[in-house]
């Protein structure tokens, strides 16, 4: 597998982004060495809040969030993805499979062996973690979900999501027109930027120095492999490798009685309905007060990024769990 390191000095003085880099080893005999990147803060001897970006971010995403939570005494770990931030990038697409990153992901919790987590996740988190979850459960004591999906074109999602994706009985799907062209876009267009995506599904204006650390991690397109992949492996069929993947790990949510948090924006279209969907179908959802967050789009954590750790902070207090 070949792979690319984005320089350090990419990542030299970031707006708000002061935490030292820290890694561990996720490759297989299938890929190779694989170094994935994090950054922690707070105190070590705390619990740890596992917070997972998706796509095309990485953990610059959550600067606020963790600044948040460490003040409230969290132990706060943010990874890059691999493909993204300080993470190796592979330079071949086929590389990135969502087995892969869930696998990825599991190895960097299992390294730090990980344990009476707070689960934290967007976008393409949510069905990279809460997968993660499905296989090892005991290790997590609670999750937030934030403008996530978890499709898997089940005709039951018509009518209710804001982006449609679901089945026929027929053998016919219905898809969202903004879906279609979103992922058209990415694996047709000449020029990919992290921060076009970012400046068109947020609320607020991110300053240039902000949208800039969006890019860092991506010099060329050698660096946007990852990027590239993620979105064709959104599931738009029921016969798609991914909707198995998240039909099992909907099938372990429906046995998950531990606190479960929605904390979605009111301003995505992309994400509308599924906060509903999982506030139904988790047992642990039952009785929460989920929080709407106000004047956020897509990418909450940049829109409202202490107002959301302050979410996860008095959600964690409010919800002791025994493990």
């Amino acid at each position: 597998m070949d792979v690319v390191r984005t320089p350090d000095a990419r990542f030299a003085d970031l707006p708000g982004y002061r935490y030292p880099p820290c890694y561990v080893e996720v490759g297989s005999k299938a890929t190779g060495p694989l170094r994935m990147h994090y950054v922690e803060a707070g105190p070590p001897d705390a619990d740890p809040v596992l917070l997972l970006h998706g796509q095309p971010t990485w953990s610059y995403l959550y600067r606020h969030v963790i600044d948040a939570l460490a003040d409230a005494g969290h132990w706060v770990i943010a990874p890059d993805a691999i493909g993204f931030g300080r993470s190796d990038k592979p330079t071949d697409r086929l590389e990135y499979t969502f087995g892969r990153h869930i696998e990825w992901t599991a190895r960097l919790v299992g390294a730090l062996d990980l344990r009476r987590i707070t689960l934290v996740v967007q976008d393409w988190g949510g069905p990279i973690g809460l997968a993660v979850l499905a296989a090892e459960p005991e290790r997590f004591a609670r999750v937030v979900v934030t403008n996530t999906i978890l499709h898997t074109s089940d005709p039951a999602l018509a009518g209710r999501l804001g982006w449609a994706n679901h089945a026929l009985d027929d053998g016919r799907v219905v898809l969202q027109e903004a879906l279609v062209d979103y992922v058209s876009f990415t694996q047709r267009a000449p020029v990919l930027r992290a921060s076009d995506f970012v400046s068109f599904a947020t609320a607020t204006d991110a300053p240039r120095p902000v949208l800039d650390a969006y890019d860092a991690p991506f010099p060329d397109e050698s660096f946007q492999a990852g990027m590239r992949q993620f979105p064709s492996l959104i599931p738009l069929t029921r016969n798609d490798p991914g909707a198995a993947v998240n039909r099992a790990t909907w099938s372990a949510l429906g046995q998950f009685f531990r606190p479960f948090l929605t904390a979605y924006s009111d301003g995505d279209e992309a994400s509308a309905g599924w906060a509903e969907i999982f506030q139904e179908r988790v047992p642990g959802a039952q009785g929460q007060r989920h929080p709407t967050i106000v004047g956020a789009g897509h990418f909450v954590p940049e829109d409202k990024g202490t107002e959301l750790g302050d979410i996860v902070a008095r959600f964690i207090a409010a919800n002791p769990v025994a493990l």
